[in-house]
């Protein structure tokens, strides 16, 4: 078997093992958690100063954008190019932000069952690029979802520069 045969089979078999123990447990709820915003920016990332963010006019370039001041603010927490696979967890935030482009308030909308602490580096990973500049030319609600996905290194990449 070629190397990408026996790990498409291995894959396989993983979920095939988990899904054997999943019948009889209940799944645990959906976490709608706010968090709420820290008083001060989080420390101790090694990023540096941030530019001024551009007024984006369109929600897919405002995204984009945000996912690439998220890289610039937390650089020893992120990687390049294409997402590994597998990926080590998948939370997803729902991002509200106020008019100035700060963060009003941030929900977990998918929480990994395992790696649990990776939703908290995704939160942190936002505080630390706000403020995502003015909204005022975008519609309302100001607020979208991101996807952050991570590598067993507890690495993250914002979904949005996967496509």
């Amino acid at each position: 078997m070629r190397c990408t045969e026996t790990w498409r089979w291995l894959r396989m078999a993983a979920a095939a093992a988990m899904l054997a123990g999943c019948g009889s447990t209940p799944l645990p709820p959906m976490i709608p958690a706010t968090t709420p915003m820290a008083a001060g920016p989080v420390v101790g990332t090694g990023a540096k100063a941030l530019p001024a963010p551009k007024p984006a006019r369109t929600w897919e370039d405002f995204k984009r954008q945000a996912a690439e001041r998220m890289l610039a603010a937390n650089p020893d927490r992120t990687y390049g190019g294409p997402a590994p696979d597998p990926l080590l967890a998948i939370p997803v935030l729902e991002i509200e932000l106020n008019g100035d482009g700060s963060v009003r308030r941030i929900d977990v909308l998918r929480q990994p069952r395992q790696n649990t602490d990776t939703t908290q580096i995704a939160i942190d990973a936002v505080r630390r690029a706000a403020p995502f500049g003015d909204m005022s030319r975008l519609k309302k609600p100001w607020k979208y979802a991101e996807v952050f996905l991570f590598d067993d290194q507890r690495r993250f990449k914002p979904r949005t520069l996967e496509e």
